[in-house]
C-alpha cells in the first residue's frame, strides 16, 4: 500500500489522493506513465513528480526514516507491506498503568521468527536490539507502551514507523481490548494464560517479587503470546484494509465509514481468518 500512497507528499491531502485514484493513477508508477492525464496544474504536477521520484529512490534504499515523519499517523499501516521483513512486535508488562509513576517489569519483542524477553534488571540490550528494525507494531502502544519505554530508556531513538494496531483494527470495526479481539478472530491462547488480563500481569509480578518463580514463568508466557499474536492480527488487519481499499476505489476511511460497512468488513475478516 505504500506505493499506492500520495498523502505523504507536500500539499497532497486525501481529496487530491482520491482524485488521483479515481483517474486510475493508483500507484507511483501509474503517475509517471499517465501524468499527462492529471489535471492538477503544471506547478503541482511538477511537485508530485519530484516527490514521487524521491519516494521511489528512498524506498529503493529501504529508508524507512524518510517515510516515518511524512506518513499521516492513521496511515502508517500502509508501510507494512514494504517493510514487513523488518518488524518488531513489542509489548510490555508493568507494575501499574501510570507511565509517570509505575515501572516496566517485562518487555517482549518478536520479529516474526525470534522471540526475546527482557525482565527488569536485565533490559540493557533492548534498545540496541530494537534499533535494527524499521517498523514497531504495538496494541495501544501510542498511549501505553511507548510512553513507558521513553521514560525507562531516555536515550531510546524511536526512528521506526510505528503502527498502533488498536486504531488499525478499529477502522475495521474491531474495538475493545486485545483479548476480546483475539477471541472474535478465533486466535487462541494456552490454558495457563487464556483468562489473564492486564491487571493480572501486575499481580503475577507481585507474586514473583515475593518468591513465586512460577508466577514469572506464567507472566513471560502471557507476554510472549501478546507479541506473537500481534503478528497474526497485523497480517489480517493489513490484508483486510488493503483489500477493501482496492475493491472500493481506495475509499478514505472514517469511523462513520467503518460503522456503515461493519457487517461487510467483519465478513471479509472472517474469510481472511479462514484462509490464514
Amino acid at each position: 500500500m505504500l506505493r499506492n500512497t500520495f498523502v505523504h507528499l507536500p500539499g497532497v491531502g486525501y481529496v487530491t489522493e482520491r482524485k488521483l485514484w479515481k483517474a486510475g493513477i493508483t500507484t507511483w508508477d501509474d503517475f509517471f506513465e499517465s501524468r499527462k492525464m492529471v489535471r492538477l496544474g503544471p506547478a503541482r504536477t511538477r511537485l508530485l513528480e519530484e516527490g514521487l521520484s524521491t519516494s521511489l529512490d528512498e524506498l529503493g534504499r529501504r529508508n524507512h526514516r524518510f517515510f516515518q515523519p511524512l506518513l499521516p499517523t492513521r496511515e502508517s499501516w500502509r508501510a507494512y507491506g514494504e517493510f514487513r521483513d523488518s518488524v518488531a512486535f513489542v509489548d510490555i508488562e508493568t507494575t501499574g498503568m501510570e507511565s509517570e509513576r509505575d515501572e516496566i517489569t517485562v518487555i517482549g519483542l518478536y520479529d516474526g521468527e525470534k522471540m526475546r524477553s527482557y525482565v527488569v534488571g536485565d533490559t540493557e540490550r533492548f534498545p540496541s536490539d530494537l534499533e535494527r528494525y524499521r517498523l514497531i507494531i504495538t496494541f495501544n502502544g501510542s498511549c501505553f507502551d511507548l510512553p513507558f519505554l521513553r521514560r525507562a530508556f531516555p536515550d531510546l531513538r524511536l526512528h521506526q514507523i510505528h503502527i498502533d494496531l488498536r486504531y488499525v483494527l478499529a477502522r475495521l470495526g474491531l474495538k475493545g481490548g486485545l483479548k476480546a479481539i483475539e477471541r472474535r478472530l478465533g486466535i487462541s491462547r494456552t490454558a495457563r494464560t487464556r483468562d489473564i488480563q492486564g491487571w493480572d500481569a501486575v499481580f503475577l509480578w507481585q507474586r514473583y517479587e515475593k518468591g513465586d518463580e512460577e508466577a514469572l514463568e506464567i507472566l513471560l508466557e502471557y507476554n510472549m503470546e501478546d507479541v506473537v499474536n500481534l503478528k497474526e492480527l497485523m497480517d489480517q488487519g493489513y490484508e483486510a484494509l488493503r483489500a477493501d481499499c482496492l475493491s472500493h476505489g481506495f475509499r478514505n476511511y472514517s469511523l462513520r465509514d467503518v460503522q456503515d460497512s461493519q457487517r461487510e468488513l467483519s465478513s471479509m475478516i472472517d474469510r481472511t481468518s479462514l484462509r490464514a
